[in-house]
């Protein structure tokens, strides 16, 4: 079974990860593993750095580290069991490079509801499906 499970959070839209935080909380139980959850931020273009404040960044993160803690804090499982981590960069790139490094067994992504126009999953889930390394389970 799945020892070390990653699930991909959007704090802006956190209930859509709510199906995937369940799957791997199931996972999870059933095999004894633990989440990790994940946010990744996106950088702030050089060029627009002159028109922010000299703190942006640490209050971004600071921000993101709380909303995503408070997210963690509301899974059912022991606190031994879950972890948190707000990266930066792109989503799909920095979500393989902590699976890779956290040794995950399994990610778990949640995904849209394809519409009119979307009949295909996401562009971060289908790149995190293509190139991971550990299998990878999209939750709509």
């Amino acid at each position: 079974m799945y020892k070390s499970i990653l699930v991909p959070v959007d704090i802006a839209e956190p209930e859509m990860s709510d199906a995937a935080i369940a799957a791997a909380v199931s996972f999870a139980k059933a095999s004894g593993g633990a989440v990790r959850l994940v946010y990744v931020r996106s950088l702030v273009p050089v060029t627009y750095m002159e028109f922010v404040p000299a703190d942006f960044d640490a209050e971004q993160q600071e921000d993101a580290q709380a909303k995503l803690a408070a997210i963690a804090a509301k899974i059912d499982l022991p606190e031994a069991q879950v972890s948190a981590k707000v990266l930066i960069g792109s989503v799909h790139g920095e979500v393989l490079a902590e699976a890779d490094a956290s040794g995950a067994d399994l990610v778990v992504i949640g995904s849209h509801e394809p519409g009119m126009l979307a009949f295909v999953i996401g562009s971060n889930a289908s790149a995190i499906v293509r190139r991971a390394k550990c299998s990878v389970l999209v939750v709509r």
